[in-house]
């Protein structure tokens, strides 16, 4: 029998590397392959001008920390991550049900972005 998902996935809402080194990652994807970037408050450079996905952000690995556990330093207990990447989906809590109920971990839980 087939186990239908609670939840879809309906776009990928965001992507992109989390990075330790800022300056070296901008150098890698704004000037070497001519990604135009916003800067936000922080280093968060991001931009919605490429095709395949709403958003593409490098993302310093202290926002990610911040995100998820409420600190500048990412936990030890929890492998640092590479990448980070967003679905956009019709139910958040029953997407995070879904997933939870197959064993995987959730860093932020139900969180609605506008």
């Amino acid at each position: 029998m087939e186990n239908i998902p609670l939840a879809t996935a309906l776009f990928i809402a965001g992507i992109g590397p989390i990075v330790i080194e800022a300056q070296a990652s901008r150098q890698l994807y704004s000037r070497a392959l001519g990604i135009p970037f916003k800067e936000e408050k922080g280093g968060y450079l991001h931009t919605e001008s490429l095709k395949g996905a709403n958003t593409f952000a490098l993302w310093p690995l202290s926002q990610a920390a911040q995100s998820c556990f409420g600190t500048d330093s990412w936990r030890l207990d929890v492998p640092i991550p590479q990448a980070w990447i967003e679905f956009d989906v019709d139910n958040v809590e029953a997407a995070t049900a879904e997933l939870e109920s197959r064993g995987c971990q959730m860093l932020v839980r139900n969180r609605k972005e506008p």
